[in-house]
């Protein structure tokens, strides 16, 4: 299997049972000529796009009696575990101990064994990679498989019926599932545009080196956008497809979760927020009359850290 845009059709019919198409809503920000297009995929089943990979990967699949694995900052644990509790699948989550206490929680509310252990997602991964060695389960992986790149495909091929015609669409990357199948959709009709944290750069650096490099991830977006390095797979799609990475601070993300509340009442998360952080910190500059889509891809952010925004600000 390969990544096309036939494959990502063939998941969006697999899988749409099970998944809610997200809304789009149009936005005006100061300096920019054309209403911003956002993709509302936070509100997707557990808060963020990633339920459309792991029903992709878990839908039609023949499952051991081990059941499902998966590591996770905490968005693709609590898909995998809501997937696989909607088809009746044993699942394992493992996750590192920086993950929100919101998403941890999450991930237990739909009945998965959780395993909190490991400093980050690549320490997760590794004890993960052990559990399946020994046991015999399936590994679902968060963004380095076709099927879940497939999955997250389905987003852009969703966007583009809602909004034809956009000429570049931001999303936040962390280990590139998303952006990868998105671009891996769109191709060249539009210009994709990966944001990433200065401190969760793991695509950026990969692209100014041609090649996938190791990071250390820190920040506030780490428990979503923080890989250590960009997926082997979607890395090529990157390369042909992907225009560039534009990199926006914390304090730039903080702002965009200010602005989604103020101005239209949404609650994101960092990560949620990443992309539309390039835009309101002109980290993206939009051309003048060009057509901008952002994703906003994650909500699942504790009350108290939200409500924090506005006391620190």
């Amino acid at each position: 299997m390969t990544v096309t845009r036939a494959t990502i059709s063939e998941a969006a019919a697999r899988i749409a049972p099970f998944i809610r198409r997200t809304p789009v809503m149009d936005i005006t920000l100061p300096g920019i000529e054309n209403p911003v297009c956002l993709k509302l995929e936070l509100f997707q089943h557990t808060g963020s796009f990633k339920p459309r990979g792991a029903f992709t990967n878990l839908v039609g699949m023949k499952i051991p009696g081990a059941g499902v694995a998966a590591a996770s900052g905490g968005n693709h644990g609590a898909a995998v575990a809501y997937a696989a509790s909607v088809l009746g699948i044993k699942a394992r989550i493992f996750v590192p101990v920086i993950s929100s206490p919101a998403k941890v929680a999450r991930i237990a509310g739909y009945g998965a064994t959780i395993v909190q252990e490991g400093a980050n997602y690549q320490a997760a991964l590794a004890l993960c990679e052990d559990f399946v060695r020994e046991s015999g389960a399936v590994n679902i992986h968060a963004y380095d498989m076709e099927t879940t790149l497939a999955g997250q495909g389905t987003l852009g091929r969703e966007l583009e019926e809602q909004a034809p015609g956009l000429d570049r669409v931001l999303v936040a990357v962390g280990g590139g599932g998303l952006i990868g199948g998105i671009a891996a959709w769109y191709q060249a009709k539009s210009k994709i545009i990966g944001v990433e944290p200065q401190t969760c750069n793991c695509l950026h650096a990969a692209l100014a080196a041609g090649s996938t490099v190791t990071i250390k991830p820190s920040g506030l977006a780490t428990d979503s956008l923080g890989a250590s390095a960009a997926g082997s797979l979607m890395f090529p799609i990157a390369q042909k497809f992907i225009d560039h990475v534009a990199l926006v601070t914390d304090e730039d993300i903080r702002n965009a979760q200010r602005w989604l509340w103020s101005h239209a009442q949404i609650v994101a998360e960092p990560g949620g927020a990443t992309a539309l952080a390039a835009l309101l910190s002109g980290s993206y500059r939009p051309a003048k009359g060009e057509r901008v889509g952002v994703i906003v891809c994650g909500a699942n952010t504790p009350l108290s850290a939200f409500n924090e925004l506005f006391t620190t600000a």
